[in-house]
């Protein structure tokens, strides 16, 4: 049980939202879709096995800036495995894809091989220990399109209809988003194990307001193509905060341990409303 639940925290479960996000999108307003075995299978896939594969293979490699990250050992950023846990992590993560892997083939046909195989090189060529494309910025930032490979996972499971090319940018633009508020929340211990990231090189205020210019830029095409004013305002009012918080509230002062966890509840919070609201109006497809 106790090994059970290091697994469950090196997933991740605080930052399960981004890959359900992705998942849950092709299949938005088709309440039948509920009633599907292999929904329910994919979706477990997406939130755990898939999670524990991206973030486990990462803390292999990154236990030095790990040692230093005042947020890790928790359920919202993941675990602080000692070394010997570490060195066998590559056990359960093999063996929770080689399960599900036959299972996901099965019901999503043999085009899925190439998604898979694509998830794994991504995370294999971001996770080299000498030359991995986590400490190359900004090629970090672009290994954020690994995450796209789930809409077309999800279609392809569930026979759902395909995503508009615009949809797939404003996914980039979210990925990139959440991988860099990340890294804000990591410039501390990245910088003193001399890991280089796109945070660590801009700084903390150049790095917010890249942030900024990022959810510009989806809110402009959830007004201007999708001429979505619901979900384009409720975006507004995160950039409203970011704005608030690197002029007059946090500046370009680091975060408490205890700040990033009500900013990890507040994430997931409005990470589920938003999902709740595109998948019931569609807005997006």
């Amino acid at each position: 049980m106790k090994y059970a639940l290091f697994l469950l925290k090196v997933s991740r479960p605080g930052l399960w939202f981004a890959t359900l996000w992705l998942y849950l999108l092709p299949t938005s307003q088709d309440p039948t879709i509920l009633n599907s075995i292999p929904f329910w299978l994919g979706l477990f896939y997406v939130c755990f096995p898939l999670n524990l594969l991206v973030y486990g293979w990462n803390d292999s490699v990154d236990y030095k800036t790990d040692q230093l990250n005042i947020r890790k050992d928790s359920f919202w950023f993941g675990a602080k495995g000692t070394p010997a846990q570490l060195k066998q992590l590559w056990k359960p993560i093999l063996i929770t894809q080689l399960i599900f892997y036959p299972i996901l083939i099965y019901f999503g046909d043999w085009q899925l091989l190439p998604l898979l195989a694509g998830m794994v090189l991504i995370n294999y060529l971001y996770n080299l220990p000498e030359h991995g494309l986590r400490s190359a910025p900004p090629l970090e930032l672009l290994c954020q399109l690994g995450y796209l490979l789930i809409v077309p996972l999800s279609i392809y499971i569930n026979q759902t209809g395909a995503v508009p090319w615009p949809t797939y940018v404003y996914l980039f633009l979210f990925a990139m988003q959440s991988h860099l508020m990340g890294e804000v929340m990591d410039i501390i211990p990245d910088r003193e194990s001399g890991r280089r990231t796109t945070a660590t090189i801009l700084g903390m205020e150049k790095t917010k307001l890249l942030i900024m210019g990022i959810v510009a830029m989806e809110i402009s095409l959830l007004l201007f193509y999708y001429q979505e004013y619901i979900f384009g305002g409720f975006l507004g009012l995160g950039l409203l905060w970011l704005i608030l918080d690197l002029f007059f509230i946090y500046k370009a002062k680091a975060y408490t341990l205890t700040q990033m966890k009500v900013f990890a509840l507040g994430s997931n919070v409005l990470a589920i409303l938003s999902m709740v609201y595109v998948w019931w109006s569609g807005c997006l497809l």
